[in-house]
């Protein structure tokens, strides 16, 4: 009789354990059916990819700082930045699904997005902006400095860019304004920043054309061996192609910006910029903003150019619709109306 109650007291306590550990397990981290108890839920991961340039251009040191920044300031983030090709590589990435996050340039996303140039046959009308971040130069770097002009680079051989990359539409934008063609009157080649930098050194190209923010890694590299000189743009040209491609801006490389530069040199700017898919968490979004914006220190300490980086100059040269937690952002802010 003993062994029995005994038995059936393990099987109560057996039944009892069974009955509570069901009802424990509701599938919203401990909570009870109405959600009123238990711990909240932990935050699950949310990945962020970030794809940014070359290593020896601008975009590749900031984005490793904002993949920093939003790990330590967005709770559940889990964020990475990647060396990318340019603009063009990037919004395909993008476009795919592969990234959450890209560099680009502000002329790049507008064509994109309208299906021009590159894009003719590969609109991406999902694309949305979150910020634009600071002014991208147009820098035309020889060692020759016999070369002053655009004309100058006729039959020359000139570095433009990788192959398919909105540097190489700039390229070819600027020679059409003066009537040469870069398949036909300039001697194209198709390089990356940082192997146009080791071609101008090794002497087997006459110039390099980068847009990228300055300084510029790239030339930086070059101008440390060697006393380089920038080829300028007349003001009529600059003017010429600002009325075709409102996206440019005229601009100024200040004299000394690199070693051996002596003078202010006449260029064009565009706009360095952030892009996402529109269907990006808005919250995500929201947070990553609200990341970037406070922490702009660290930008700062990253690259030159971070001192540019600041909310109320976010919206400058947008050239593609913001994306809904960016328009949230920017309202709470004041800066959107």
């Amino acid at each position: 009789m003993k062994k029995k109650v005994i038995t059936l007291g393990l099987v109560a306590i057996l039944i009892l354990c069974f009955v509570v550990g069901c009802g424990g397990s509701s599938g919203n981290g401990g909570k009870g059916d109405n959600g009123d108890n238990g711990e909240k839920e932990a935050p699950k991961d949310q990945f962020v990819d970030i794809v940014t340039g070359g290593t020896a251009g601008t975009y590749f040191p900031l984005g490793g700082a904002l993949a920093e920044i939003f790990n330590e300031s967005i709770e559940g983030v889990n964020a990475t930045s990647q060396a990318g090709g340019a603009s063009i590589a990037n919004i395909n990435l993008l476009k795919e699904g592969k990234v959450e996050l890209a560099f680009i340039q502000n002329d790049a996303a507008y064509y994109a997005e309208q299906g021009l140039e590159v894009f003719e046959d590969n609109k991406f009308d999902d694309i949305r902006g979150l910020a634009t971040l600071f002014a991208e130069t147009t820098q035309i770097v020889s060692l020759d400095s016999n070369l002053k002009t655009l004309a100058d680079l006729k039959n020359k051989k000139v570095a433009i860019g990788s192959i398919g990359s909105i540097n190489v539409a700039n390229c070819r934008q600027m020679f059409d304004s003066i009537g040469l063609d870069i398949d036909k009157d300039i001697k194209s080649q198709f390089l990356t920043f940082a192997d146009s930098s080791s071609s101008l050194k090794d002497g087997n190209v006459d110039a390099s054309i980068i847009v990228a923010g300055i300084p510029t890694a790239a030339v930086q590299d070059v101008a440390a061996q060697h006393k380089i000189s920038l080829v300028a743009l007349t003001d009529e040209t600059a003017e010429e192609l600002i009325a075709d491609y409102p996206f440019y801006t005229k601009a100024i490389v200040p004299a000394n910006t690199y070693n051996g530069q002596t003078e202010d040199v006449v260029t064009l700017n565009v706009k360095a910029m952030l892009a996402v898919h529109k269907d990006l968490d808005e919250e995500l979004v929201y947070n990553m903003l609200k990341a970037l914006y406070e922490n702009t220190d660290r930008m700062i300490a990253t690259h030159p150019v971070g001192k540019f980086i600041t909310k109320e100059t976010a919206l400058e040269g947008m050239s593609v619709p913001l994306h809904s937690g960016a328009e949230r952002y920017y309202k709470e802010q004041g800066i959107l109306k």
